[in-house]
C-alpha cells in the first residue's frame, strides 16, 4: 500500500515541531559556524595573516578578501533552495490496487523471497519485507526472509535525504496497469514478440521489411491498446520497439491519468542512437563502441524449474558469449548493452565535447556547440571549466543525477508500487494453461499469436529472458535504468546545442556488424539522438525481458523531473551572469530552468 505522504504522526508533524527545530538548528548552526570561522581564522588568518609551522607571520600581498562572505552566501543559498523546494507540494501517489486486491500477492513483486511450487510467495516472508518498508528501520531490513542467495537491491536508498533537488516523494508517476487489465496483457504481448525477435537485426525493422516475424508482431499489436509509438495511428515496422515517455496528465489532479508521448527524434533515422555507434574519445585514446554480446538463441527462464529457482532468488545459469565483438545490430545486442547499465551518457558527453579532427577519423568527437545560453559562449575573456559551464561540470552533474534518479525511482519501487515483474506474469500465464490455475490474466495474452509462437519455440508459456538471472531483486515500476537515462539525457540537452546536426552519421553494416557504413537519410540532431539514446538504453531492458514498456516510459519522465530540479538548485549558486538552462523536454515542450 502506498504511504500517506500528507499525514504525519504527532512526533513527526512538521508544523508542531517547527519552532522547536528552528530554535535548536539556529543554536547548533551558530555554534557550528562560529567554530568553523574560529578554526579558519586560526589556520588561514582571518586578518590576512598566514601561519606556517613556527615561522613568523607573513601577511598576504594585494589580497582584499572578506573571509566568511562566501560561507555566508553558501548558507543563504542553501536555505533559499530548501525553502524554494519546500513550495513544491507532495503530489498524489495512487497505486493500481493490486497489492490489496489479491491476498496471495500474485499481483505484486516477490522475487527473492521463498515461493511454493506455483510460484506463490510465502506470506510470512512477504510480511517481513512489508514490515521493513513500513518502518524504514535498518534492522527490519536485515530480518527480511529471503529464499535464496540473492539480496534486495538498495531498498533504503530512497530514505536517504538528498541535498540537491526535490525529495523522493515530491515526484510522481501514474499508477501502473493492473494485473488483470487488457493494457497489461498488451504489454505482455509486446514482450513475447521482443523475445521472439531477439535475433532479428534492426535493419529489418523498416517499413519495406520482408521479415515475417516483424510483420506478424506489427499485425498483432495493432489489434490491442498499445501505448508505444505509431505512424498515422498504427504500429509499423519502422515504429516497432521504439521508445515512448509516460507523464502524469496534468489535467487530472488525482494523478491517475497517464499521457504517452514520443520524444522528438525517436522515430527519425536508424533505430540505434549515434551515441552508441561512434567512437568515444578518451584523452589521447578512444573507446570503440563494439560490444561483447551473447550468442544467438542464448535464452533463459523457459524451463519451469529454472524459472522457479530464479523466483526464489537462486543462482542463475551462466550465459554464453560470442567471441566476436560487434556493433549493436540486433535486439539481443541492445538487451546486452543495457544489461549492466554503464557510462553510456558519460560516453555521449565525451563525444559531444570532443573536438572534431579530420586527421584522426577514429577520435569520435563531434565538437557540438554548447547551448547558446552558456555565459561563456560569447565571452571575450573567459571560458568555462570543471567548476562551471564546461564539460567537466556537466559530467559531475551526470554522476549526481544518476544517484538522485535512483533514489526517486526506488521510492516508487519500494514505497509506493510493488508491481510484479514480467517474468512473474509469465509464470501466471503458464500455470493457468498447464496447471489450470485461475489467475486473473486477461484473455488477450492467453489467445495471442505471440504466446502460441513462444510455446512452439520454447516448449513452455513462460516469457523467455535474455538475462540468466532474470530481473534485479526489486520491483518493476518504475525502471531505475530508465530514470538514469531520463536524468542524464536532460542534463546533456541543457548543456549542448540540441539543434546541432551530427556530422558523418553511421549505421552497422547489414552484411558485417563488425563494421559501420555511412547513414544518408534525414539529418540527425543532438537533441533527437540523446532522446534516442535514452529510449534505447531503456527499451534494451525490455528486450532482455525484465521490464514492461511503461516501467521505462514512466521512468524516463521521472528522471527528467529529477534533473530539472537539480539544475534549478545548481543555478542558484553561480556567480556568472546566466539566464538559465534551456532544453526541450521529452514531450517536445521547451523550458528554461
Amino acid at each position: 500500500m502506498a504511504q500517506d505522504h500528507n499525514s504525519y504522526p504527532d512526533s513527526e508533524n512538521p508544523s508542531a515541531q517547527n519552532d522547536k527545530r528552528s530554535r535548536s538548528l539556529n543554536r547548533r548552526s551558530f555554534i557550528s559556524r562560529s567554530g568553523l570561522l574560529t578554526a579558519s581564522g586560526f589556520l588561514a588568518g582571518a586578518s590576512g595573516v598566514s601561519l606556517i609551522g613556527n615561522q613568523s607571520p607573513v601577511r598576504a600581498q594585494n589580497v582584499k578578501v572578506k573571509y566568511g562572505k562566501l560561507l555566508e552566501k553558501s548558507y543563504n543559498i542553501r536555505v533559499a533552495a530548501a525553502k524554494a523546494n519546500q513550495q513544491f507540494p507532495v503530489p498524489p501517489h495512487p497505486t493500481n490496487g493490486d497489492e490489496e486486491r489479491y491476498p496471495n500477492k500474485i499481483g505484486s513483486d516477490s522475487r527473492g523471497l521463498p515461493h511454493n511450487k506455483l510460484g506463490e510467495v510465502d506470506l510470512k516472508a512477504y510480511e517481513s519485507l512489508t514490515k521493513a518498508r513500513n518502518s524504514g528501520n535498518h534492522d527490519d531490513f536485515e530480518n527480511v526472509i529471503l529464499g535464496g542467495t540473492r539480496k534486495l537491491v538498495n531498498a533504503q536508498a530512497p530514505l536517504a535525504v538528498s541535498l540537491e533537488g526535490l525529495s523522493a516523494d515530491q515526484i510522481s508517476v501514474p499508477p501502473p496497469f493492473t494485473l488483470a487489465s487488457r493494457e497489461r496483457a498488451t504489454e505482455a504481448i509486446e514482450l513475447y514478440w521482443q523475445s521472439l525477435l531477439r535475433d532479428v537485426p534492426f535493419h529489418k525493422l523498416q517499413n519495406n521489411t520482408d521479415d515475417p516475424l516483424v510483420l506478424a508482431a506489427v499485425e498483432e499489436l495493432n489489434k490491442h491498446p498499445f501505448t508505444g509509438p505509431k505512424e498515422n495511428g498504427r504500429v509499423t515496422p519502422q515504429s516497432l520497439f521504439r521508445g515512448s515517455v509516460t507523464y502524469v496528465d496534468e489535467n487530472d489532479k488525482s494523478g491517475r491519468t497517464a499521457k504517452h508521448v514520443v520524444p522528438p527524434g525517436v522515430l527519425v533515422g536508424p533505430h540505434i542512437s549515434q551515441f552508441i555507434l561512434l567512437n568515444i574519445p578518451w584523452g589521447v585514446q578512444y573507446i570503440p563502441p563494439v560490444i561483447r554480446t551473447t550468442v544467438a538463441g542464448n535464452d533463459f527462464l523457459t524451463d519451469y524449474e529454472e524459472w522457479l529457482n530464479i523466483q526464489n532468488g537462486g543462482d542463475p545459469k551462466p550465459a554464453t558469449f560470442d567471441s566476436v565483438r560487434r556493433y549493436i545490430s540486433t535486439i539481443r545486442d541492445l538487451s546486452e548493452f543495457s544489461h549492466t547499465p554503464g557510462a553510456s551518457f558519460y560516453g555521449a558527453s565525451l563525444i559531444l565535447g570532443g573536438a572534431r579532427n579530420a586527421k584522426d577519423p577514429l577520435s569520435g568527437g563531434i565538437g557540438a556547440p554548447l547551448d547558446a545560453g552558456n555565459p561563456f559562449v560569447k565571452s571575450k575573456t573567459q571560458q568555462g571549466g570543471n567548476g562551471t559551464f564546461a564539460l567537466g561540470h556537466a559530467q559531475a552533474l551526470l554522476s549526481l543525477s544518476t544517484s538522485r534518479a535512483i533514489r526517486v525511482a526506488y521510492y516508487q519501487k519500494y514505497y509506493v508500487h510493488r508491481t510484479l515483474r514480467p517474468e512473474a506474469y509469465g509464470g501466471l500465464v503458464h500455470n493457468n494453461i498447464v496447471n489450470n490455475t485461475q489467475y486473473p490474466i486477461h484473455r488477450d495474452i492467453l489467445n495471442s499469436k505471440a504466446l502460441a509462437r513462444s510455446f512452439s519455440k520454447f516448449g513452455s508459456y513462460l516469457l523467455s529472458h535474455g538475462y540468466p538471472e532474470g530481473s534485479p531483486i526489486h520491483t518493476s515500476y518504475v525502471g531505475g535504468a530508465a530514470a538514469i537515462a531520463g536524468a542524464n539525457a536532460t542534463i546533456l540537452k541543457a548543456y549542448f546545442d540540441e539543434d546541432f546536426v551530427i556530422p558523418n552519421p553511421v549505421v552497422p553494416d547489414p552484411n558485417d556488424p563488425t563494421k559501420v557504413i555511412p547513414y544518408t537519410g534525414e539529418p540527425l540532431t543532438v537533441g533527437g539522438e540523446l532522446n534516442k539514446l535514452a529510449v534505447n538504453y531503456t527499451l534494451g531492458r525490455g528486450h532482455g525481458g525484465i521490464h514492461w514498456r511503461t516501467d521505462g516510459s514512466a521512468g524516463l519522465a521521472l528522471g527528467e523531473a529529477v534533473a530539472i530540479a537539480i539544475l534549478r538548485d545548481e543555478r542558484l549558486g553561480y556567480n556568472e551572469k546566466f539566464e538559465g538552462f534551456s532544453l526541450t523536454k521529452f514531450d517536445g515542450s521547451k523550458i528554461t530552468v
